[in-house]
């Protein structure tokens, strides 16, 4: 139906859009066709929005966008245009005007914090033998392997990248909190979801990965903002 929004789907830091393959594969099983997954740079806040909002631009009909991680301030900051219908966060930051990630993250810092290095051109990585504790601890250790080896590390400097305009107070939100996350603390999570008063907020015994490691679950959350933001 052309009244049915097309699921745009934002990665984070330390991934690309294949992080979402799961959630892909179970959305494209329940019967949705009209599936995007952007591969941002990660090289600014600016330059991500930007290259989500064209993708955007190129869907005919509505959009919901759902962001992962650092993706949520990417769908939070691009998340404005007329067609976006919805906004859904898993396990993902949304900072609110002049916020960024690295603000939230330093408030309450999340478990597994020392264990992202910088190297000597100023991107951070999650230490390669630290990735399946920290990322993905409810994957298998192959999957996290994988995960590690191809992770795709962000400009340090997008940490602190804030936030202007925040389309959630806007838009219609739903919020996933994964709460054995150990890159983004839970209690930031919940609290970043609360203020934002979301339609429906789940929480999943879960890491960080929850679109991996529970993707039913998201799936459902995905549907139900899908069919409640249908026009």
């Amino acid at each position: 139906m052309a009244d049915t929004p097309a699921i745009v789907l934002v990665h984070g830091f330390w991934g690309g859009a294949a992080h979402w393959a799961k959630v892909i594969t179970e959305l494209h099983r329940r019967g949705h066709g009209r599936l995007y997954a952007v591969e941002n740079p990660l090289t600014s806040l600016a330059d991500d929005a930007e290259r989500t909002r064209k993708m955007v631009r190129q869907v005919d009909g509505p959009v919901l966008l759902v962001g992962h991680s650092y993706g949520g301030a990417v769908i939070t900051e691009a998340g404005d245009l007329p067609n976006v219908t919805g906004l859904v966060y898993i396990a993902a930051f949304a900072p609110d005007a002049g916020e960024s990630p690295g603000q939230i993250s330093q408030e309450n810092p999340p478990a597994a914090f020392e264990n992202i290095a910088p190297d000597s051109d100023g991107y951070l990585w999650i230490k390669q033998d630290k990735f399946h504790e920290s990322f993905a601890q409810d994957l298998t250790p192959e999957e996290a392997l994988v995960m590690a080896v191809t992770q795709k590390a962000p400009l340090g400097s997008t940490f602190g990248d804030n936030v202007t305009a925040p389309a959630w107070r806007a838009k219609p939100t739903y919020y996933q909190v994964s709460t054995e996350d150990r890159m983004i603390h839970p209690d930031n999570e919940r609290r970043m979801a609360a203020r934002m008063n979301p339609r429906k907020t789940v929480e999943l015994d879960a890491s960080h990965a929850s679109l991996a490691s529970r993707p039913v679950e998201v799936c459902d959350l995905i549907e139900l903002a899908v069919r409640e933001t249908a026009s």
